[in-house]
């Protein structure tokens, strides 16, 4: 019997130190668990042919759920303009009451009132991915800052014939979509140029919504997403 029980002692402090090492050590994706906004670390490659609202949604949802939060229902931030008898609908409309918080736990706005004033915490440093990482911005290689949104300042969409959204997010070559820049950096010290979410409209050589075109004024067909829910 003390033979067995001598043999069997080595394997203990093993077990022990495994069972531990499984209670004590956190999941990889454990700081994503209360992630409920984040930046696309990449978009779907079309430029801002984004397959629509439904498309760009499913780009959120399944990056949300590489990172461990996909049991939420997430929303890209972004508006549609009225067209073939369908109503504009506003990016603020779409993404939840807040409040929204990044994959490092920071907070970057309460509600949808802070979110869209000078109060928010939406800066380079706050504006990860879903992965936790940066994003390159203004003085990085190469700069991805632009963020596509098709909306106003204040997230409404934008009325008139002026194409915002590169067709609500099915072109791929001729039209624009509003951007803003997540860094809060651009070419001026205004306040277009600071804003998160309404800077300057696409444009490029192939019609302004091509992936050449986003990443030639420093975007990537990236995209805010936020947890509806």
């Amino acid at each position: 019997m003390t033979r067995l029980m001598k043999r069997a002692n080595p394997l203990r402090p093993a077990l022990a130190v495994a069972a531990l090492a499984l209670v004590a050590a956190p999941p990889a994706l454990a700081q994503s668990a209360g992630i409920t906004f984040f930046v696309t670390s990449s978009g779907p490659g079309k430029g801002a042919d984004l397959g629509g609202l439904d498309g760009a949604d499913a780009q959120c949802q399944k990056l949300a759920q590489s990172a461990g939060a996909g049991t939420k229902t997430w929303h890209a931030y972004l508006s549609t303009q009225a067209a073939d008898g369908k109503p504009a609908v506003n990016a603020r409309d779409r993404i939840g009451k807040g409040p929204w918080q990044n994959a490092k736990g920071v907070v970057i706005a309460k509600d949808v009132a802070d979110l869209h004033s000078p109060a928010n915490n939406l800066t380079k440093q706050t504006a990860l991915s879903e992965k936790g990482e940066g994003i390159n911005g203004v003085g990085d290689q190469p700069n991805r800052h632009d963020v596509l949104t098709g909306s106003q300042s204040d997230g409404t969409a934008f009325a008139g014939p002026d194409d915002r959204t590169c067709k609500n997010w099915t072109s791929s070559t001729q039209g624009a979509a509003m951007v803003g820049h997540l860094d809060r950096r651009g070419l001026r010290d205004d306040e277009p140029s600071k804003s998160w979410n309404s800077s300057h409209p696409s444009r490029g050589p192939e019609g302004g919504c091509s992936q050449a075109d986003l990443k030639s004024t420093g975007g990537d067909g990236l995209l805010y997403c936020f947890a509806a829910n």
